[in-house]
């Protein structure tokens, strides 16, 4: 069914729940730890995730998930949100969110050259330019407004949220091969991303307590719900309104930029000139891979 008008509201709310996210994780950061903050994020996404399956009537669809296919969901929730979002949130403790959040929007322009021997593709000369346009915007970004003093960047910080990149894009690849309903995917993968965390607060004796601030737990419990569940569900259903998803893709990087008035107005932090000047860098390198060579018409 196509409802242009439909598609754009569901996409516009879901960019929108997404620019507010990283000012969500300073507040969450700020009084509790990467671990706690995840485990309360990850819970509360398994929980909103179970209940639209419900919603939806699709649990009947957990009954025919086979051993290969939970096997499968146990290494996608390795990877997201165990590994992913720990390595992120780690970069959002140690740098400004301004900085953290757009250096983890290259995982585009990483997902094309890890098709290389995930899926044996071959790579234009397009996507080198677009890596160097890219990775451009890398370095203007981490300078935080110091172009040309490195010293003042975080460099643990800019690699851990550059890295997290390359575990989004290997998760997408092995997501997009996986055809079951996509709701039952992203489920299981937080359930097993659920059961990897009560392990590690296990393993480091790092368990949930009752002292937090309110702040930092409702912080937790937005993210839970807005970055990595209800919002999911918006933007999917954006795209199967749009008549095409082009344009309607393409709004998701409207983000990045709106994150900059939540970051300025809530968290305070003064914008660096070169966060914006590096946005456009790296969303250049992207729409450049992504864009489609035009039709002649002879």
């Amino acid at each position: 069914m196509v409802n242009t008008k439909q598609s754009y509201i569901y996409a516009l709310l879901a960019v929108l729940f997404w620019s507010t996210v990283p000012t969500a994780f300073k507040i969450s950061l700020a009084t509790l730890s990467v671990l706690h903050m995840l485990v309360i994020a990850t819970f509360t996404s398994t929980i909103i995730l179970f209940i639209l399956l419900v919603a939806n009537k699709k649990t009947s669809l957990l009954l025919k998930t086979t051993t290969t296919e939970l096997m499968h969901s146990a290494l996608l929730g390795l990877i997201n949100p165990f590994i992913y979002y720990l390595i992120l949130l780690k970069a959002y403790q140690l740098l400004p969110a301004q900085v953290a959040q757009p250096l983890n929007m290259i995982w585009p322009i990483i997902l094309v050259f890890l098709s290389i021997p995930v899926l044996g593709q071959k790579i234009k000369g397009k996507s080198f330019i677009a890596l160097f346009i890219s990775f451009t915007g890398v370095f203007i970004i981490s300078s935080q407004g110091k172009l040309f003093d490195s010293s003042h960047s975080d460099i643990r910080g800019v690699l851990l949220a550059t890295g997290s990149a390359f575990f989004w894009a290997f998760y997408f690849i092995l997501n997009v091969r996986d055809k079951r309903e996509e709701s039952v995917k992203l489920f299981l993968n937080f359930l097993f991303g659920s059961l990897y965390l009560i392990i590690a607060m296990a393993v480091t004796g790092n368990w949930l307590t009752g002292e937090y601030a309110v702040s930092g737990v409702v912080a937790a419990v937005y993210a839970g719900i807005f970055e990595m569940g209800i919002t999911f569900f918006f933007w999917l259903k954006a795209l199967k309104l749009a008549a095409t998803t082009d344009k309607v893709s393409n709004l998701v990087y409207l983000a990045p930029f709106l994150s900059l008035i939540f970051i300025h107005f809530i968290l305070h932090e003064s914008v660096y000139y070169t966060t914006p000047v590096g946005m456009l860098f790296i969303i250049t390198g992207i729409w450049i891979q992504n864009r489609k060579p035009s039709k002649r018409i002879n």
